[in-house]
């Protein structure tokens, strides 16, 4: 049962970690500037999850863990400002402002399919609990 608590304790941290991502896109739609103080639109991030084999059960049941977090590789979006203090100066897209290409629907829709997934593993962590606990009913 121990393994089980830990299966669901991974699944715990690889939702947290998708729904803080998920944060940062969300707060970040309309920065035009990146981490480092330079010009240029936020690329919202992803989680790549993965199995976690050392997690592994002898019944073939394994923990997942965050495999690494990516920078979505989309076109940003353009909009002619040609008196912004951001605007492209010169090129094909000269008087146009970058933006995030973030789309607040997909960032919801994600993060209620992390919840959701974090709900199930408190879900199975309560029941394991209550098995352990009638378990240790049943053989005092």
């Amino acid at each position: 049962m121990i393994s089980a608590l830990d299966i669901s304790t991974s699944g715990l941290i690889a939702q947290r970690e998708r729904l803080t991502t998920i944060s940062q896109n969300i707060a970040n739609m309309s920065s035009l500037r990146d981490a480092n103080g330079r010009i240029g639109p936020y690329k919202a991030k992803h989680v790549i999850l993965e199995t976690d084999h050392q997690l592994a059960t002898s019944s073939g049941a394994a923990g997942v863990k965050v495999a690494e977090v990516r920078e979505n590789d989309v076109e940003p979006k353009r909009r002619w400002q040609p008196d912004h203090p951001l605007a492209i100066k010169d090129g094909k897209w000269k008087g146009y402002v970058e933006y995030p290409n973030v789309d607040m629907t997909e960032q919801f829709v994600d993060a209620l399919e992390a919840s959701r997934a974090y709900e199930s593993n408190v879900g199975v962590i309560e029941m394991t609990k209550n098995m352990t606990s009638q378990t240790l009913r049943i053989l005092a």
